[in-house]
């Protein structure tokens, strides 16, 4: 979903740096009071951050002008909640455009609102509201992780269908080819990053039980036992 340097019309460029922008500069104060705070979940920290640079650094060729990948930021959503995933996600982002020429610094502000704002906070969602009606931790996990990728796309076919409406049916209709075109590659990506976040999941709950349980995603005290026990079956 990298919408390629230059891409953009200026004018749209612009409007969304400054949509992403007040998210962003959230997400750094959220993310200094968790380090400043907790320094022993650095390393989760950057765990996160590794796992969405590695995944949404994987792409495949889709619309002109942009891309189909996993995007890895649901894993950090949920550990970490969506304002630190925005600053995270930013990160990853700039370096993809700079090393990778991967996306790219004018269209960044539209790259940062789709996969590093809309997509954390829709995963997020999806997950707290399977968990709050007694879905497993596993499957709240997934439907996370799938519904961030898939917001993530459907943000990105709106973006390039404002900037690029179709001569004969305006909006609406470019944005039905930029979903339909988008959706043939994205649906499959959706469902492999929600079973691979699983398995990153589970990991973490054999390893980093404690910091895990402070960050809420496992509960505490005298149900913690089974909620580990059921997470890890």
């Amino acid at each position: 979903m990298h919408i390629a340097e230059g891409f953009l019309p200026p004018v749209h460029a612009v409007a969304w740096g400054v949509a992403a922008a007040p998210f962003v500069v959230h997400g750094a104060r959220s993310l200094t009071r968790e380090v400043r705070e907790h320094p022993e979940s650095t390393l989760l920290l950057g765990a996160a951050g590794a796992f969405t640079f590695v995944l949404s650094a994987l792409k495949l060729p889709s619309v002109t002008g942009s891309c189909s990948h996993p995007t890895g930021t649901g894993l950090g959503a949920i550990l970490f909640r969506p304002p630190i995933m925005a600053v995270l996600g930013t990160i990853v982002l700039l370096f993809q455009a700079l090393l990778l020429a991967h996306g790219g610094l004018t269209t960044l502000g539209a790259n940062v609102f789709s996969m590093a704002i809309v997509g954390p906070w829709a995963g997020y969602g999806a997950y707290r509201l399977l968990r709050r009606f007694g879905a497993p931790l596993m499957v709240g996990v997934f439907a996370g992780a799938f519904v961030a990728d898939l917001s993530t796309y459907c943000v990105t076919s709106v973006q390039l269908a404002l900037a690029f409406p179709d001569p004969s049916s305006g909006f609406l209709g470019a944005l039905g080819k930029f979903g339909s075109i988008f959706a043939v590659t994205q649906i499959p990506l959706a469902i492999s990053e929600g079973l691979l976040t699983v398995l990153v999941m589970r990991l973490l709950v054999q390893s980093s039980k404690g910091e895990l349980t402070r960050l809420g995603v496992l509960l505490s005290g005298g149900r913690k036992r089974t909620e580990t026990e059921a997470a890890a079956r």
